[in-house]
């Protein structure tokens, strides 16, 4: 007799299900081409109610070494100039157009307060955004639920946006798709789940 998924991987499963439905109102109207901001993104970030979740800028490598610790960013993987200055680009795209978030939220790893910092000048840290690295499933899935419902309640505020600065992993397995360093989704909450909008990056 099969075994009954585990309440993490029901939730994996709904997550998924969800996801899909996401991802077919923008399938309808087909990604913007990588290599530019989508032509839309401005006038979104402007209508409000959204968050632009970006993965962090170019920081050489796939994994944090061994020794790896949070708070000494001399353990981690980190921002190389290209990423520095893809993270300053970033901000500049946003000066350029008059666009402020009301807030801007971190990963609570180096090179993810480092891009939000150089593209912003602020980053307010935020576990939940956190790689998945070291902990269990079920940590994971509850910081997802997390991401889930703070989305929710940008939502509620018409007129205003957030920008979330995470990792690949953590974007992956929210909205199951991968972006680029310094790649960037729009999202909004739909039925208390993320829907990707479009796709954001500056070149």
């Amino acid at each position: 007799m099969s075994k009954s998924p585990s309440p993490d991987r029901r939730l994996a499963l709904r997550r998924g299900a969800g996801t899909v439905a996401g991802l077919a109102l923008v399938a309808a109207t087909g990604w913007p081409r990588p290599g530019r901001a989508s032509a839309d993104a401005a006038a979104l970030l402007r209508s409000g109610g959204v968050v632009l979740a970006i993965r962090h800028a170019i920081a050489p490598g796939t994994f944090d070494p061994p020794e790896f610790r949070l708070g000494d960013c001399r353990t981690q993987r980190n921002l190389d100039e290209a990423g520095r200055e893809q993270s300053r680009r970033i901000g500049g795209w946003f000066t350029e157009r008059a666009l402020a978030p009301q807030a801007v939220r971190s990963s609570p790893w180096c090179r993810c307060v480092d891009t939000a910092t150089l593209a912003f000048g602020r980053a307010e840290v935020w576990p939940a955004l956190g790689s998945p690295y070291g902990r269990a499933e079920t940590s994971n899935a509850a910081a997802l639920a997390e991401l889930d419902r703070q989305l929710a309640t940008v939502a509620d505020r018409p007129g205003g946006f957030e920008v979330w600065v995470t990792h690949q992993f953590v974007l992956s397995a929210w909205v199951g798709t991968s972006t680029a360093s310094g790649e960037g989704l729009l999202l909004r909450s739909a039925a208390g789940r993320a829907e990707v909008l479009a796709r954001f990056q500056v070149t």
